[in-house]
């Protein structure tokens, strides 16, 4: 499948019907989840591949749709139901699971992909919890923050690395009253971070 091909078909997924504010859920571009798996694939990253934090499911059904093993991990019960149509709809097998992030236990995973919130709001989990989990069950983390995040990052995975950081532009489309645009796009930096289990 060509990137193209893939961004095309993961437009056509259903998105948040009702996102939280709180929990940040703002869905993952079919453009940047698309960039993310190619990336993943040139290096071999395609394996047993987890989504945490997986919303409505498009990275693990991107992945699923590039022949990785895929699993999804989200605490929301909507989103869930969506990202599980979503993989109906496409044919494909996504492993999906309710889950608090914090106390997920999982092996045999090789890479972890994923968008987490940010920790914007203070009701949010935030990306150290989502890092920690990452680090926890994965060779490979393929992770999204926001820009000017390296310092913070190289420092929170230690003695874990980060092998490359890319700039990926970032279309966030009008998800909540205060957004003022239709579509506004910031830049977002992309991890791809080496993990060394014992």
């Amino acid at each position: 499948m060509k990137k193209k091909q893939l961004e095309m078909t993961l437009e056509r997924l259903e998105g948040f019907s009702e996102p939280s504010f709180i929990r940040e859920q703002y869905a993952t571009p079919a453009s940047v989840a698309a960039e993310i798996l190619f990336l993943a694939a040139l290096r071999n990253d395609l394996g047993t591949v987890c989504d945490l934090g997986c919303g409505t499911g498009v990275l693990a059904i991107g992945a699923a749709l590039m022949g990785a093993r895929a699993v999804g991990v989200e605490i929301d019960k909507d989103a869930l139901a969506t990202a599980r149509k979503n993989a109906e709809n496409l044919g494909v097998h996504v492993d999906f699971i309710r889950a608090d992030v914090r106390k997920l236990e999982l092996e045999g995973i090789d890479t972890v992909i994923m968008n987490p919130p940010f920790g914007a709001q203070k009701a949010s989990e935030g990306d150290r919890a989502f890092l920690s989990t990452a680090q926890r069950i994965a060779r490979n983390i393929y992770t999204l923050h926001n820009r000017g995040s390296h310092d913070f990052i190289k420092k929170y995975i230690f003695p874990n690395v980060v092998q490359e950081v890319y700039c990926i532009p970032f279309p966030l489309k009008r998800c909540f009253e205060f957004h003022s645009k239709d579509i506004k796009v910031i830049e977002v930096e992309l991890y791809r971070i080496t993990c060394q289990h014992s």
